[in-house]
């Protein structure tokens, strides 16, 4: 691709030879001469004098910048410029159709024509498999599954009985959809377990990462909202409802029976606890400890979690304990002279 090329294609413009040929994007670090390097952040400037990239992809902002490639292209959001080159740098491999001779498929399920079924899954009765999904190798798609239109099963994902997926869903490999949620009742030093009853639905256009587990609800239903976004080692429990376009970072654990809004974003290893209502767009951030509700719109940090500014002024009083008890030492040391004098 030239450098013309990838700004039609991204809507960006050159800076210098629009002839220039690429044949990957790469960081600054590692971008040889065939590379188009990208620089999105001016926490990198200090490395384009290194950089070996044939040409740089940076933003409006960091066109100017002294050193690295001399050619440039241009773009508005390199990030978002890379939905529009990567496919173009390196396209999907043509979708694979039929079932592998492997896999197991009870004789209740229609496959259609363009869906693929990989080797050693297992499909059981009553499972639905909408047009054009993939289930790859060593799947399990349980008793009365909904799998809707192009949906992609990673290999290795699991589907418990009764799981619904939406259109386009996408789950990565070694994730659990419609767990036993961990519901007990203890009586007499015994843990007696409720039996867990409802469903899981994964609405239209979402993405589960690798390894996350979401519960089934005990006699409701768990939901991941349509356009939401999970990174690997998510953990969403029985009954909780996660609004649409929510964004949720590696390591959350959302306790059972939570209701979050729409458009929320909660960072790497936050956690909620159980029955809180977290209004839309809130921002929870990383390893927050949510014990309490969030208004729409908030944005809380810290254990506990509480209003992010007030967080920072706690942290910067935090941050001066040292020198405070070295004054309150000296203070009781001439206290101490005073009354022995």
């Amino acid at each position: 691709m030239t450098l013309a090329e990838a700004a039609a294609a991204a809507g960006g413009r050159v800076l210098g030879d629009g002839s220039l040929h690429f044949e990957r994007i790469a960081t600054v670090r590692d971008a040889g001469p065939r590379d188009l390097a990208m620089m999105a952040d001016h926490r990198y400037a200090a490395e384009l004098s290194g950089c070996r990239g044939g040409a740089l992809l940076v933003p409006e902002s960091l066109s100017g910048l002294e050193g690295g490639p001399a050619d440039r292209l241009v773009v508005a959001d390199p990030h978002a410029a890379l939905i529009d080159l990567l496919p173009l740098l390196h396209p999907e491999p043509p979708r694979e159709r039929g079932v592998h001779p492997a896999a197991v498929i009870d004789p209740s399920v229609t496959v259609p024509g363009d869906a693929c079924v990989g080797p050693h899954a297992v499909i059981r009765a009553g499972a639905a498999i909408g047009a054009g999904a993939r289930i790859g190798a060593n799947c399990f798609v349980g008793e009365g599954v909904a799998i809707g239109k192009a949906a992609v099963l990673h290999p290795n994902v699991t589907l418990y009985a009764g799981s619904v997926l939406g259109d386009r869903v996408v789950i990565h490999a070694g994730a659990r959809i419609g767990v036993d949620g961990f519901g007990y009742v203890s009586s007499g030093g015994v843990h007696r377990k409720v039996p867990q009853v409802g469903g899981c639905v994964i609405e239209d256009d979402v993405e589960i990462g690798a390894n996350c587990t979401i519960d089934r609800g005990s006699i409701g239903r768990t939901v991941i909202g349509a356009g939401s976004k999970l990174d690997n080692l998510v953990h969403i429990g029985h009954n909780a409802s996660i609004g649409p376009g929510s964004m949720l970072v590696a390591q959350v654990g959302v306790a059972g029976s939570v209701r979050s809004g729409a458009g929320v974003a909660m960072g790497g290893q936050a956690g909620i606890s159980g029955h809180l209502r977290i209004g839309e767009r809130a921002r929870i951030a990383a390893q927050a400890g949510v014990i309490g509700d969030v208004e729409p719109g908030q944005t809380v940090s810290g254990y506990p979690a509480r209003d992010h500014k007030s967080y920072l002024r706690s942290m910067a009083g935090l941050m001066k304990l040292p020198e405070l008890i070295r004054r309150v030492g000296r203070v009781e040391r001439r206290l101490g002279l005073e009354e022995a004098g």
